[in-house]
């Protein structure tokens, strides 16, 4: 139960940054994409499942707030953090 609530809180701290301080510090508008590289990293350091649970977390979360069809950006999450648990098995064996 706390590691759900700390990975819930992962997420929401990335979305923050995400949203407000590293819009200050784009380059040329470029601005790093924080959720993908939580939904990757927990894909690949705890498998296929958990990497599809945080990116669909992660992409509701943009779809709720920026995202004009409801479950978009949730869908590539899901899609990103499946691969990146499926690259874990090649991997890690």
């Amino acid at each position: 139960m706390l590691r759900k609530v700390i990975v819930f809180f992962i997420i929401l701290i990335g979305y923050l940054l995400q949203c407000t301080v590293f819009q200050r510090f784009s380059l040329g508008g470029i601005v790093p994409n924080i959720l993908i590289i939580i939904t990757s990293s927990f894909g690949f350091m705890r498998g296929k499942k958990e990497g599809m649970l945080i990116g669909f977390g992660a992409g509701i979360l943009i779809d709720i707030f920026y995202g004009d069809i409801l479950g978009f950006y949730a869908l590539i999450y899901m899609v990103i953090g499946y691969l990146n648990g499926f690259f874990r098995a090649l991997f890690y064996p």
